[in-house]
This record gives structure tokens, sequence and C-alpha cells, in this order.
């Protein structure tokens, strides 16, 4: 797909002595794209609407000041962010209740700072292997022909006896990484969904061909790989979609040997996100009928809506067939 360029870019003055938001200035300056030296953002939409969409076309320079990684469990011991929010506009995303009216991209540029907190994590938890999820409040590759930091991350982590990254995206710009001597301690995690899922809700993103062909290439250079089917959705003709979905995956994917992980999460949204998501997508498909769920208590302190338990188990059944079916190596590590 064609690749991210912000209408404007807002520069924290600190970020200006590291060497990264040097680059990132360099880059934006080649795009012609307006910046503004500021510590603060401003966004002044005329509706909520108008702020969220101006806000995902607005990247904010700055650092990252974190010195005590969260847990990010089920999926990694520990998360930690190279940038926060991403140009993608799912209407679904979980992040629509945490990151404000105006979720601007912060993209941070003290990627030695980050790596030295992730490096003493590791030693902590010495002898054993620690794995960091770097997509827990981001995508990092949606933003990465802007920064370079996620190859920067694969590098050290390429080195590490006891570090091992996981990456996960809905985007497909993966040349840069192709080359990289990763060891094998980097795994990329592709975010797919049916087409009708990906067009219906989730805009400025990869299409479903383009993910399975950028997952192809990973494969091809020799990552670990595994997918995230989410959220799977219930609606005419699913079954029949999600196993088109698998099929095609498994033609394009044959020649890869290894393991192939996959997660598994059904749709879900809580009251506060079903009210965001009706502002900023007035005219949405999703399926926010609470008649039609029933109520999960999640681990943020916020119940849920998830479909009932005998829907969510025939989701699980049906596409653990799936995949089951069509790889000998895969394994799936949760349905939730």
């Amino acid at each position: 797909m064609k690749l991210f360029i912000p209408d404007v870019a807002y520069i924290d003055p600190r970020s200006e002595k590291y060497p990264l938001g040097k680059t990132i200035v360099e880059n934006l300056q080649r795009l012609n794209v307006p910046i503004i030296n500021s510590k603060k953002v401003q966004i002044e939409g005329k509706s909520p609407g108008e702020n969220y969409a101006k806000a995902k076309r607005t990247i904010y320079i700055t650092v990252n000041g974190e010195k005590k990684l969260k847990s990010c469990k089920p999926s990694a011991n520990y998360q930690f962010a190279l940038s926060s929010s991403c140009p993608g506009s799912c209407e679904y995303c979980y992040l629509q209740t945490t990151q404000g009216e105006k979720p601007f991209m912060k993209i941070f540029v003290n990627i030695e700072d980050i790596l030295n907190v992730i490096q003493q994590h590791i030693e902590d938890n010495s002898p054993n292997v620690t794995e960091f999820e770097c997509g827990s409040i981001t995508d990092p590759i949606a933003l990465e022909h802007l920064t370079g930091s996620l190859k920067r991350c694969i590098e050290f982590f390429s080195n590490s006896k006891n570090g091992r990254l996981r990456v996960i995206t809905k985007f497909d710009n993966v040349d840069s990484f192709l080359d990289i001597n990763h060891n094998k301690h980097t795994k990329f995690r592709f975010s797919i969904n049916t087409p009708y899922v990906i067009d219906k809700f989730e805009h400025n993103t990869s299409s479903f061909q383009e993910r399975v062909e950028a997952a192809r290439k990973i494969s091809e250079a020799g990552y670990p790989l595994g997918f995230i089917i989410a959220p799977i959705m219930l609606y005419d003709n699913w079954k029949n979609d999600y196993k088109t979905l698998m099929a095609t995956l498994k033609s394009e994917i044959s020649n890869y040997k290894d393991t192939i992980s996959f997660e598994l999460i059904q749709h879900r949204f809580t009251a506060t996100a079903k009210d965001l998501i009706l502002t900023r997508f007035p005219n949405t498909k999703l399926d926010l009928n609470e008649e039609n769920r029933q109520l999960k208590w999640g681990p943020y302190g916020k119940f849920k809506y998830v479909y009932p338990k005998e829907k969510s188990l025939e989701i699980k059944n049906y596409i653990t067939e799936l995949i089951n079916d069509s790889f000998s190596n895969s394994i799936i590590e949760y349905f939730t």
C-alpha cells in the first residue's frame, strides 16, 4: 500500500539532540511535510469526529522516558513503545478509549535509551529468556519508513542471548527487514482477517492480499512467523470467508516448515468504546448490539461485551479446525 505521509509534524525541542530526531526531520523535509517546533500539539477540529480525523494525519516527534516496562500477557513478558497510535483507523480498535479524542501519533527518537531499558529487564530476568512486544499501543511497521526504529530493534535482539522480540502489524512495509541477520530472535505476527472485515472496518491499512504477500516475504527470510486472527466476527457467510482466508494462507506460505502460531480473538467492545465508535464512525456496520452479547470482566477493570458462550465455542472450534486442517506445523497460543 501507499506509505503514510502526515499532513503536519510537531517536533518536541528535546528530540533534536538525538540522531534519529534529525533523521526524521530530514525525511519529513524531503516529503515537504510542514514542521512545527512545539512542546504541544494543536488540533482544533469543529467536532470530535474531525479531531479524530486530523489526529490520524498528525505526528509528534518526542522522547520516551519510560524506565519500568509494563506486563504484556498473554503475548509477552513486557511491552515497550517505539511510537503510539498509528495511521490506521480500525473502527473496533481497542485503543479507542485509551488515547483520547485526538490520538495523534507520537514517535520516540531516543531509541538507544529504550534499548537500554530493555537490556536492563533482560538482565534482571537472566538466565531466563525474556520476550518483548512492541505493538501494544501502535503498529511498529506503519511508521518504519520515517524512522527505521524497528530495524534497529531487530538488530539489537539478533545479538541478545536472552531477549526476544515480537512484532504485530497490519501493514506490508517489510522489505527493509528481509536482509537482516535476525538469528530468529524476532517473531513477526500478521493481523489478518477476511476481506469483508478488512475492507469495511480496517481503514488505511494494507489489504488482505498485501498482508499475505508480506507474510510470505517474512517467511522466506526465515523469521519465526505467526498470525493473529482478530477480531473474529459473525456475519452472513462468515464460515466460508474464514475458510477461504485459511486456504489462501496455506497456498502462499506452504513452503514454511517451522512452527506457525495463531492467536484467536473474538470481537468485543465496552460501553465506553461503543460510544466513541458511534461518534467517530456514525455509519459503522459493526455489530454493537449488547442484546446479542454477554458480559465478560476484562483484565483492565472494565466489563466487555463478547459473543455468548455457545457462539464463542462455535467460533473457537471452527477456526481451530480450519487451522489444524491447513497447517500440520501450527500451534494455537490462545483463544479469547
